[in-house]
């Protein structure tokens, strides 16, 4: 691409970093391999290279990492990657002058404006428009925000157009916004090599009632320097004149996530989406509609970042667009739609093709009056065996089309034979194993006692194959502390029993029949067993526990009874007893902002890794409920949910008249949950493409199968896809995700899901495609799944360069021509820069040292697993807590669905009530006011757990 063009510049001519010549970074995140560029390899001279009209701007360069050039490691044959590792230190001195001190606020950004703060300058400073039409250089636009002195009134808004004069002032932080630029000094003459500070604005307010802002939480600091022409960021002004007046913006004019959200739903909420037309844009993931299976699977199992992809890789490459799906296997149907219907073909077991193994659906074509079909993923003829054959009608489809569902639906099941099953027997029920830590400090807290309490219900309640049939799940009991204590609840004993494990380095079950039980059966023992938990250990005061040991005895109980199930384990300390997976506080503040702040984010050991993998390979299931006071090593003790396809629960400073309510709310919806074990996936694609990089709680020991110990209706895994040949704009992408699972009743089930694709050799057509929630969501993901391999530093300013490209290659390949100082942004993602700027402001991503490092890895790990619709905790339905929608400094943005949600409480820790307007001194859960306090209204929350993150 010419440089002339490539990217929108702000009004002043001046280079941005990481953008102009830096390659496409199209690749697989997180590759620790590529370090850096080449011995040798040539960059351009600046961030940008040459200016427009091949002369560079005066003053010296900003300081930075420089990204590869043209002739840089993509020249030399290197495979592009999107994270690549850092650039090799240079010991020579830097030729420019360093940056001056900024002025320090309250709340300082580790985010060096040059790089990070990229993108929030550009939507600030910029003239933006979505869509592909624009005025002509040198004419403002219909509908132009800014207010030209001396006129008439302003004509009427046009929210689809934001057009500032050459030098503006942003509004303040909102949650619809995010941070402006800082605001501009009078006009006058500034002394030379000044330093230019803005002044002051007691008490201002623009637009409706926004207070001025307040902290520096952001990329634009208000004591960051401010550019003129010819000048660099933090570099002496070097000034040709007075600034030009100041033009105030309307601030509900930028563009909104909320307002994006209402008007999907006013124009599509409520209606029926019928799957039909390939390629088609669903309602977004906010959107209340009837889902209509009409041959594609619903958008409620599989999102794509795109429903158009590119024919070539060198198009897919140039549009910088990844091209990927998040798939919801299990997710959630609501009462007014089908579920998915159940094929049992009996022991031949379902029809596939011969080739490729993709399994029958309504992309096979019938040839030879039915005696044959073609598949639709690899194009191979295969016979139709003589169980399913039909007569095909005068348009080539088969008579009985509409009566199958694998012929006509996107979705469906089938039954499994035993040639899916281990060992070609049928697996056996599931088996879920209740494991309570009994230190001291749960004991004296009464969680113990709660736990206890509240399990006689939960068994109640345990998941049933039918509702009218009893569960088939049987149930089993382990307290700990340093030693394991096993419980036999046999339904002929009249007292339970008590079995210790001490030796807790080479963990067994001390017994087998009476362990896992069924609970209607032994309903008696197990109330009495509940009853007398609290009080057996009432005296104890052993403070000193295990937890690795403990996943270890469950996992050998489910092997020993030849079935699939879940650990649920409640843990409150950092397991410091003397056994495999003993950690250590590593806490240490002084990595943050390092290169070795990535060690914070790694597990402790490598006894996790491996007992994961075990856990895996067994069909073991880990649900962690954490009730921790101080540092419990999460990075670590997490990392076997994670994998395994359980679910981390935290409560910081459990209390018990506070979090009662929510912990037991957590428990019954994970316990009640839509939930397969010891899962397979395999996602196949058709001629042209491929699925290459998978992202989720899952661990892959070769290419293709996906292997998940349980997969349930919160989890989804993102998977990428790259070309490998070229793609036909008649015959389209076709997507099959095939699950291979244990129902909660013991049967082997397939489960099916279907999508096509568009594509086109247009540009345009790929952008009008995109879905804005699912690119965040892999980007999210993507992102945290390099933190473990790249300084995090880097990895902003990938995301920010990437976001930068997708934009730029709309505006010179999509858009009319226009102004260099219009950013224009295509109508699908003119949100894109709002979410993408609270991603990097995520607490995983952005270092700051007042966020518990727990909190981040907890963070982490939760998006990891996340759907498009965020995490609803396994609820059926919302739940209410009180939450705050805030309006002033102290706001929350979602990073998965970008939805305002926090949880706001007194100062005394007591909920506000539903429906209160808050102010100064109320306080979020995860995150203090900056000072000065701010306002909050409050509104039942939809997704209260959702991870929030400052602006």
């Amino acid at each position: 691409m010419s440089q002339q063009g490539y990217v929108a510049t702000p009004p002043y001519s001046q280079s941005q970093s990481g953008m102009g010549l830096s390659p496409p970074l199209y690749g697989h995140y997180g590759d620790p391999s590529h370090a850096g560029a080449p011995p040798g390899a040539m960059k351009p001279a600046g961030p940008m290279g040459a200016a427009p009209g091949g002369v560079l701007p005066p003053g010296p360069p900003p300081p930075g990492p420089q990204q590869f050039g043209q002739n840089g490691a993509h020249a030399q044959g290197r495979p592009p990657q999107r994270f690549p590792g850092p650039p090799p230190a240079s010991s020579a001195p830097p030729s420019y002058a360093p940056y001056p001190p900024a002025t320090q606020s309250s709340y300082p950004s580790p985010l060096p404006p040059a790089s990070v703060s990229q993108l929030g300058r550009q939507l600030d400073t910029m003239h933006i428009s979505y869509g592909s039409g624009m005025a002509p250089p040198g004419q403002g636009p219909p509908g132009s925000l800014s207010a030209p002195s001396g006129q008439g009134p302003p004509p009427p808004l046009q929210p689809s157009i934001l057009q500032p004069g050459s030098q503006v002032l942003p509004p303040p932080p909102t949650t619809l916004n995010g941070l402006g630029a800082p605001p501009m000094p009078p006009p006058g003459p500034a002394p030379p090599n000044a330093q230019l500070q803005p002044p002051p604005l007691p008490g201002q307010t623009l637009g409706s009632g926004f207070p001025p802002q307040q902290g520096n939480y952001g990329p634009q600091m208000p004591g960051a320097q401010l550019a003129y022409p010819g000048g660099f960021p933090g570099g002496p002004a070097q000034m040709a004149g007075p600034p030009p007046p100041q033009r105030k913006l309307d601030p509900d004019a930028v563009p909104s996530p909320i307002q994006v959200i209402e008007n999907d739903r006013a124009t599509r909420g409520g209606q029926v989406y019928a799957t039909s037309t390939r390629g088609q844009v669903p309602p977004l993931v906010t959107t209340d509609c009837v889902v209509q299976d009409q041959g594609n699977a619903s958008p409620r199992y599989i999102r794509c970042t795109t429903y158009c992809f590119p024919c070539t890789a060198d198009m897919a490459k140039q549009a910088q667009i990844p091209l990927a799906a998040v798939i919801t296997p299990f997710a959630t149907v609501p009462s007014n739609e089908t579920p998915l219907y159940l094929v049992n073909h009996g022991e031949a077991g379902p029809v596939r093709c011969n080739r490729c193994k993709a399994y029958m659906c309504p992309f096979m074509q019938f040839i030879e009056g039915g005696r044959r079909f073609q598949c639709g993923f690899c194009s191979c003829v295969n016979e139709v065996p003589p169980f399913y054959f039909q007569h095909l009608d005068h348009v080539g489809r088969r008579l009985d089309h509409g009566e199958r569902p694998e012929l006509s639906l996107g979705s469906y099941e089938f039954v499994a034979t035993l040639d899916y099953c281990r060992k070609n027997k049928p697996p056996n029920p599931p088996a879920f194993i209740f494991m309570i830590d009994v230190s001291y400090s749960n004991i004296k807290s009464g969680l113990v006692r709660l736990i206890c309490e509240e399990l006689k219900t939960v068994l109640e309640r345990l998941p049933r194959e039918e509702p009218e049939a009893p569960s088939a799940v049987r149930v089993g009991f382990v307290t700990y502390n340093k030693v394991l204590h096993f419980f036999n609840v046999k339904s002929n004993l009249a007292q339970p029993q008590m079995m210790v494990v001490t030796d807790v380095g080479e963990v067994f079950v001390p017994l087998l029949d009476g362990f896992l039980v069924n609970y209607h059966e032994s309903q008696s023992v197990i109330h009495n067993l509940l009853d007398q938990i609290p009080e057996m250990f009432a005296d104890s005061n052993e403070n000193e526990t295990v937890f690795a040991p403990v996943i270890q005895a469950g996992m050998e109980a489910l092997k020993a009874a030849d079935c699939p199930g879940k650990l649920l384990i409640f843990h409150s300390s950092l397991p410091t007893a003397e056994a495999p997976g003993k950690l250590r506080n590593r806490d240490d503040k002084k990595l943050i902002n390092t290169d070795k702040e990535k060690i914070l984010f790694q597990p402790q050991t490598s006894v996790y890794d491996s007992l994961a993998r075990d856990c895996v390979a067994h069909g073991c299931c880990v649900t962690l409920f954490l009730f921790p006071s101080q540092y419990v090593d999460v990075a670590s003790l997490g990392l076997v949910p994670q994998l395994t396809g359980g679910t981390l629960y935290k409560y910081n400073n459990f209390q018990m008249h506070l979090d009662s309510q929510q912990f037991l709310n957590d428990l019954r919806n994970d316990i009640e949950k839509k939930i397969g074990f010891d899962a397979i996936m395999r996602v196949r694609t058709s001629t042209g493409f491929r699925a290459t990089d998978f992202f989720g709680g899952i661990v892959m020991n070769n290419t293709t199968d996906v292997e998940m110990a349980a997969v349930d209706c919160d989890k989804a895994v993102t998977v990428e896809f790259k070309h490998d040949d070229k793609l036909s704009e008649d015959s389209g992408a076709l997507i099959q995700c095939a699950v291979l699972y244990t129902t909660i009743g013991g049967q082997r089930r397939l489960r099916i899901h279907n999508l096509a694709l568009s594509c086109s050799a247009q540009l345009a057509d790929l952008y009008k495609s995109c879905e804005t929630d699912t690119l965040i969501n892999f980007f999210a993901k993507s992102a945290f799944k390099a933190v473990l391999h790249q300084p995090l530093k880097l990895i902003r300013e990938i995301l920010v360069n990437q976001t930068s490209h997708m934009l730029a290659c709309y505006r010179k390949n999509c858009a009319s021509p226009s102004a260099a100082s219009q950013l224009i942004l295509p109508d699908s993602m003119k949100v894109l820069p709002v979410y993408m700027n609270s991603l990097l402001k995520s607490c995983v991503l952005l270092s700051r040292p007042d966020i518990p490092t727990d909190e981040r890895a907890f963070q982490r790990q939760l998006v990891m697993t996340m759907g498009v619709g965020g995490w609803r905790g396994g609820a059926e339905t919302p739940r209410a807590l009180d939450s705050c929608v805030c309006r002033g400094p102290h706001r929350h943005v979602s990073v998965a669905q970008s939805h305002p949600v926090a949880r706001a409480e007194r100062p005394d820790r007591r909920p506000w009530p539903a429906g209160q307007r808050v102010r100064a001194p109320a306080w979020c859960r995860d995150h203090p006011p900056p000072p000065g306090g701010g306002s909050a209204s409050l509104k039942p929350a939809l997704t209260p757990r959702l991870p929030c993150t400052v602006l």
